[in-house]
């Protein structure tokens, strides 16, 4: 840029730290094309802010094909002035599919760990959610819009469970899904540290984490409105229209 345009690199460096420019960062992004979008947004913040009485909410989805890795060197563990280390590289021992349910209220997790993810897998998922609460209550499911939740075998089930409510996520809006922070502190806290020479190995792993976690959960809080991540979205739609001008 100093070369393009004949100033000096300091000067450079100072307009692109006035103005917050880093050049060599890339973000990717993708805003949802969903017809129901802003709705979506305003059922799910509603169950978020304001939950129903007499019921409970589940923040479900699944993390599918969770890689068994083990590291080719043994990880090296933390000591003053250096952090944990592990080799790049690895080897792959197969995956495993785990399913999980966020209680809103109680950060607990209901969760699965399955060979594969198809509708026999979910319709087993929802039979252990319809377990797991209290007869009495209702259960409102927040759900992505994957395919599964639409086969035959699933509408029967849902439909001789009629205290169970399906609130889907609009499309490219995972993030929508409080699950989804809870899958975040799975795979930095756990996963990316571990080594599993074997599907059961990562299974136990998993399955150890996730008790221990129920030993003391932590609910995350929602705090943002649905006029906020609207008003927001618009705002950025608005800068990167005017951007491209």
């Amino acid at each position: 840029m100093a070369r393009a345009t004949g100033m000096s690199q300091t000067a450079i460096s100072r307009i692109w730290r006035a103005f917050g420019l880093k050049p060599h960062l890339v973000q990717t992004w993708k805003l949802s094309s969903d017809p129901q979008f802003i709705d979506k947004v305003r059922d799910l913040c509603g169950l978020y802010l304001n939950p129903p009485e007499a019921a409970v909410v589940l923040c479900v989805d699944e993390k599918s094909q969770i890689q068994a890795l083990e590291r080719t060197a043994p990880i090296l563990p933390l000591m003053p002035g250096s952090p944990q280390r592990r080799s790049h590289d690895y080897t792959r021992h197969g995956t495993t599919n785990l399913y999980a349910a966020l209680n809103l209220a109680s950060g607990l997790v209901i969760s699965q760990l399955t060979p594969r993810h198809r509708a026999m897998e979910l319709k087993r998922f929802l039979d252990r959610l319809d377990h797991a609460v209290p007869t009495g209550l209702d259960v409102h499911v927040i759900y992505d819009n994957s395919s599964t939740h639409k086969t035959p075998a699933i509408r029967r089930w849902l439909v001789a469970h009629p205290r169970v409510h399906l609130h889907f996520t609009p499309t490219y809006s995972s993030w929508l899904n409080l699950v989804e922070r809870w899958f975040a502190e799975l795979t930095a806290k756990w996963l990316k540290r571990g080594t599993h020479r074997s599907v059961a190995e990562l299974q136990q792993s998993i399955q150890a984490w996730i008790d221990t976690w129920n030993d003391n959960p932590r609910p995350f809080v929602w705090t943002k409105t649905a006029d906020e991540i609207l008003d927001t979205i618009a705002t950025y739609c608005q800068r990167i229209n005017n951007s491209a001008h």
